[in-house]
Order: C-alpha cells, then sequence, then structure tokens
C-alpha cells in the first residue's frame, strides 16, 4: 500500500477512535499534549505520527499500540480499505474527469461515515447486477465521452495531420489496400489471412496482433470495412504512439484502465480516419434541410463509406453535437438471435443526461414498440442483409419525445444472430430548427415506454410481461395516500 493510503488509513482510524470517546480534537490535544493542527492533519491523512507520538496516543487513547498502526480497519471502514487496497483509484486516469485524488482524500477523510455507506451502497449494487472491472472501466469510459460530448479536437486534429502527411485521399474514401500498404511500409506490419482459421476457440475474434513479431492476424471472412477498422486502429495506435493497449479485436483481456481508455482513442481516430468529419456534416446537413425525411438518401450515405453501419452511427454521435450543437442524443446497440424471445443492449451512449432507452439488468423485457427492435424482427424474417427504418417514439409517462433512426445487419460471424444499431435525439424547439423533416407525417409516431413491466400502455398489442413494477409502484402510493388522509383525520 502507498504511503498516502496508510496515512489516510491512521487518520481515519484516529478519528474514529477519538469519536468513539466522545472527544473532540481540542479534548484530544488536552489529554495528549499534541497540537490540535498537528492532530487535524494526521487525521485528514496528510501526516503520519513518529512512533514515540504513537506511543503517547496509544497510551491515553487506551488502545494498543499494534492496533493503532494495523492496516486493518473496522466493518464500519472496511469498504474504504477495500477500495484502498484494490487500487482501483490508482487505475483510474481521475486526472481525465479534473479530479485530483488528494480531493477523493479530503473527502474520505471529512466525511468517512458517509463516504463509507457512500461506497458500500455502490459495492452492494455493483454485486447484484455482477458489475464487472470490465462493466465499471467501461462505464468510466463512457462517462468521460459524455463529459467531452463525445467530439475530441485532439484526435480529430491527428486525423488531419495523418491525412496530410500521408497523402490520403479521404473524399475518394479509404479502402483496406491503401492501409495495409501504409502498415507493412511504415510500421513493419506482417499481415496473415489464414492463420485464426487453424484456431475455432478463436472463431469470435476478427484480428490478433502479435507484438514481438510485428504480426496481425486477420480473420479471413471480415469484409472490406471491418478489415479497413482493423487497419486504422493498427495505424492509430502507432501513429499516436500508444503502448498501452489491448491485442485483440474485439478485446478479451486486459489489465489496466488505459488499455481500455487507448483502445477507445483507436477506435474514435480509425471512425474519424474513415468517415471524414466536413464530408459527413455537409451530407447531413442536406438532408435536415428536407420537408421529407429522404431514405433513399440517408441509406445511401450509411453505405458510401468504407464503414459498417455500427462505425457509421458512431461517427454521427461525434459530428451532431459537435457541428450542429445536438447534444441530447442516445446510442444503442442490440442484439439478437433467431426465434429467441430476448432482445439484449450490448452498447450504449447518453450525452447530456441518461435518456429513456437505456440497459436493465433485472430481466425485464425492453419495450417491443422500440423501431431498433422491430428491425432486428423484420430482418430475421427477411432474406435481406440489412433493414433500416425510423420512428418519432412517445414517451407518455416522461413527457418526452426521440426521432430514432435504427439499422440492422446479419452478424457477419454468428449464423442466425442479429444486431441493430440506433441514434436517438430529443425532439425539443432547438431540434425542430434544426431538421425539417420532424413534420413529415410519413415518420410513424408511435406510443413507447421502456420495459413492460414499467409500462403504462393499456392493451399493447406486443406486451411481453405485465407491468408488475409499475402496479406496485401504484399501489405503494394508494397506500401513502391513505395513511396520509388518515393521519389528517386523527
Amino acid at each position: 500500500m502507498e504511503e498516502e493510503d496508510i496515512k489516510l488509513i491512521f487518520g481515519l482510524k484516529l478519528r474514529q477512535i477519538r469519536t468513539d470517546k466522545n472527544l473532540s480534537l481540542f479534548g484530544l490535544s488536552k489529554l495528549t499534549g499534541l497540537s490540535k493542527s498537528y492532530l487535524n492533519e494526521i487525521e485528514n491523512g496528510k501526516k503520519y505520527p513518529k512512533p514515540d507520538k504513537i506511543v503517547t496516543l496509544s497510551e491515553k487513547l487506551d488502545i494498543p499500540y499494534d492496533q493503532m498502526v494495523s492496516l486493518k480497519l473496522d466493518k464500519n471502514l472496511a469498504p474504504i480499505g477495500e477500495i484502498l487496497k484494490s487500487k482501483i483509484l490508482k487505475e483510474i486516469p481521475l486526472e481525465l474527469f479534473g479530479i485530483k485524488e488528494s480531493d477523493l482524500i479530503d473527502i474520505v477523510s471529512n466525511a468517512p461515515a458517509k463516504v463509507n455507506a457512500f461506497i458500500s451502497t455502490i459495492i452492494e449494487i455493483a454485486q447484484h447486477y455482477n458489475f464487472s472491472r470490465e462493466s465499471f472501466f467501461l462505464a468510466s469510459v463512457r462517462s468521460f465521452q459524455e463529459a467531452n460530448n463525445n467530439y475530441f479536437d485532439n484526435i480529430e486534429q491527428k486525423v488531419l495531420d495523418f491525412v496530410k502527411s500521408y497523402q490520403i485521399n479521404q473524399g475518394q474514401g479509404i479502402s483496406s489496400n491503401e492501409l495495409e500498404e501504409i502498415l507493412i511500409e511504415e510500421y513493419n506490419y506482417t499481415i496473415k489471412n489464414d492463420e485464426l482459421d487453424k484456431h475455432k476457440d478463436l472463431d469470435n475474434l476478427r484480428s490478433v496482433f502479435i507484438p514481438k513479431s510485428r504480426s496481425l492476424l486477420v480473420a479471413s471472412d471480415v469484409d472490406e470495412s471491418q478489415r479497413t477498422f482493423i487497419y486504422a486502429k493498427e495505424i492509430a495506435y502507432n501513429y499516436l504512439e500508444i503502448t498501452e493497449r489491448l491485442y485483440t479485436f474485439p478485446w478479451i483481456l486486459f489489465e489496466t484502465f488505459d488499455q481500455v481508455l487507448n483502445n477507445f482513442y483507436a477506435s474514435y481516430f480509425a471512425g474519424a480516419l474513415i468517415i471524414p468529419s466536413k464530408n459527413l456534416t455537409t451530407k447531413i446537413k442536406d438532408i435536415f434541410k428536407e420537408r421529407t425525411f429522404q431514405k433513399d438518401t440517408f441509406e445511401h450515405i450509411t453505405n458510401e463509406f468504407n464503414a459498417s453501419p455500427e462505425s457509421f452511427y458512431q461517427r454521427l454521435t461525434n459530428i451532431l453535437p459537435k457541428e450542429f450543437n445536438i447534444k441530447n442524443l442516445f446510442f444503442l446497440r442490440f442484439t439478437h438471435k433467431l426465434n429467441d424471445t430476448k432482445f439484449h443492449l450490448t452498447k450504449e451512449l447518453h450525452l447530456a443526461h441518461q435518456h429513456a432507452p437505456r440497459a436493465n439488468e433485472s430481466d425485464e423485457h425492453y419495450c417491443r414498440r422500440w423501431v431498433s427492435l422491430q428491425v432486428l424482427k423484420d430482418l430475421s424474417k427477411s432474406s435481406e442483409n440489412s433493414k433500416f427504418d425510423l420512428q418519432i417514439s412517445n414517451y407518455e409517462n416522461e413527457g418526452v419525445r426521440y426521432l430514432v433512426l435504427s439499422t440492422a445487419t446479419k452478424d457477419p460471424f454468428k449464423e442466425n444472430k442479429f444486431r441493430s444499431i440506433s441514434i436517438g435525439l430529443l425532439i425539443n424547439k432547438q431540434l425542430e430548427r434544426k431538421i425539417k423533416f420532424l413534420k413529415d407525417p410519413n415518420i410513424p409516431t408511435r406510443n413507447v415506454g421502456v420495459t413492460c413491466e414499467r409500462c403504462a400502455i393499456i392493451d399493447c398489442e406486443v406486451r411481453q410481461a405485465p407491468p408488475k413494477v409499475l402496479d406496485r409502484t401504484s399501489k405503494n402510493k394508494k397506500i401513502a395516500a391513505i395513511v396520509k388522509q388518515l393521519n389528517d383525520e386523527h
């Protein structure tokens, strides 16, 4: 354990012992002969007393010396000790969020009981929902994205520098061959397209990088857009001089938070390289100024770039906040198996605030009225490779509406498995000014909920479960009203 943490633990223990004995700092100062300011610095984790001072504290407080210096905390403060020992605060770059570790230490020192209660609550919730270290890191990255409106000007500039340096014409679209040449000539890569096929257990991986031989193993069945994205990420790791990185795509193992964060940076670079900001902005402006939604034009744009629908929608979450000042939006990725009744929300991003469609781990049923799920069902019954649709989702209970665009595609690696990518824009006066086609009568409007268990829509034709959570809440409100009435009458 680091010295700062040892100081903090000693200070927490001293404060707890003092308060248990109903002593003020002034009283402890009189009892021990140590100055009040000195004791205050100890309790705040800023100083660790010398052995003779610990002896004095031990004798005057009637606490064994060994207990005073032990790093073991009693049950009231144990969760704080676990957090410090776990090094989780060291793994997360707090400076990204404008937080200093010393600030956290001061908070813990000044209100240990309250902080302990908060940490215990977080741990209990995490355990209840099986919240893993991986989930925690991913949530931290999402928070970082949200705090920056998912736009990172420094990476955008790095992409422009790279394009200029390597004389790449983004306007004509970038091919995997072009990027492969750079990896081989500039970064001494060896590309192998048949190695992964020899290992059945690696069938879920699209690429593996072997740093020792600088070999990039790519699955033979990846399509052109996936291969281009893989190459673009590898270029990002090298051009951005990232050493703390992940070696598989999709990633399966990680050791530090920096690896997870750098994976995001590399993915962002790849998206910005393949889908140039200026080009996409111009095309989206053209769509927004039309009085009716030009479905064919939008689908053409999604296919115009050498990118998957997911990369395209992800890029929209960068461009819309920056170039159009549309920050109230969400991004969702659902997966679905043929003949399965479950839909799984595997990726999400919420800018500005937590929007209505969000992941739940309580085994509830997502609203089947969402266009995100409808396109999945439509594609599973179709021989087509993709399905696109849009709708205005009206959340009556929450008093909000969203314009939601969604594209479903077949999973290229798993038979009878599908995924949908969606972006939702909160409809307000600002959006109505920016998007002229919002009043297009051909865009369907549907009343939706979040999950069936919390939905008040009566006689829903696609309901999967009764609104038990809503019923329970309603019942509790009635009970509370009756109790209040009884109190008023008596």
